[in-house]
């Protein structure tokens, strides 16, 4: 067993695993952090506790020491100066003619790096860029291409449901979504609307799509030969929330009923029937 303590360094960012020492650490506490990239500030989001080996992958970083009001007062101090330098690099960037969009600067937290986030369609060649940064604002500068998921979630906004994007507010890492849950789920295949605004399918889409496909299991599907309490039809339309089926009775015309006064029947076997006919024409 290893004892850990989870660190976040961004509100919506991943959770990192790091050794916490003989440190008391609390949920909540700010703390200074080594990492790969030099020393950071986090926010305690897992209390320190103990976990098996086989979840840790790599030796643990350690918890350096809770952080100090001059801490974070630095840590904003640097902040403050980050729109400045997105600004800055702009103008750099439509100097060089360089085909990249801007989106964040982000410092560490002593100021010896400065990060920019950027969107671009193919590769870019930026070291001319990044010497010239360099000698601006002495200290080591890094620029890093994201995709457009990324870009949502570092500009933020809100979605059509008018709460703030779920990547921004409390997702940690992008989960995989595709246009088979909107069907399952019977959403129209419009793009304006399984859209967000990052242009990709809507995260949510995810969120109920295994309650979707269990619900839908015990349902017919629309085509599908079914027996009712009135005789027996073809399904033409199922509400899964609601749990009901609408039946083509054919004279009786459409009925609708609760999807446990539907019974399910097997479709004729057409090569079972195909041999029998055979059989008795010989």
């Amino acid at each position: 067993m290893n004892r850990i303590v989870g660190i976040r360094f961004k509100r919506a960012g991943r959770i990192y695993y790091f050794d916490p020492g003989a440190h008391p650490l609390e949920q909540e506490e700010m703390v200074i952090v080594e990492t790969s990239k030099g020393t950071e500030l986090g926010r305690v989001v897992i209390a320190p506790g103990e976990v098996a080996e086989s979840e840790v992958t790599e030796p643990l970083k350690p918890v350096l020491r809770k952080a100090s009001a001059e801490d974070i007062e630095r840590l904003h101090s640097f902040r403050s100066r980050e729109a400045d330098a997105l600004a800055k690099c702009k103008e750099r960037v439509k100097q060089f003619e360089l085909p990249m969009k801007l989106i964040s600067a982000e410092y560490n937290f002593d100021g010896s790096r400065l990060v920019f986030a950027f969107t671009s369609e193919g590769r870019v060649d930026f070291r001319q860029l990044v010497r010239d940064l360099a000698s601006i604002f002495r200290t080591r500068i890094e620029l890093r291409q994201v995709g457009v998921r990324d870009e949502a979630k570092q500009i933020s906004g809100y979605g059509r449901c008018g709460r703030q994007l779920c990547c921004c507010a409390f997702l940690d890492d992008f989960s995989s979504v595709s246009i088979k849950m909107a069907k399952e789920q019977d959403l129209p295949l419009n793009p304006m609307k399984i859209s967000g605004l990052c242009g990709r399918l809507l995260c949510c889409l995810g969120y109920e799509n295994k309650a979707y496909c269990e619900m839908r299991q015990e349902m017919p599907r629309v085509g599908e030969r079914v027996g009712i309490p009135q005789g027996e039809g073809r399904v033409v339309a199922v509400n899964i929330l609601k749990q009901l089926v609408t039946v083509d009775t054919g004279e009786k015309g459409y009925q609708e009923l609760k999807s446990v006064q539907v019974t399910r029947l097997e479709e004729p076997d057409c090569n079972a029937l195909d041999k029998q006919k055979s059989s008795k024409s010989r």
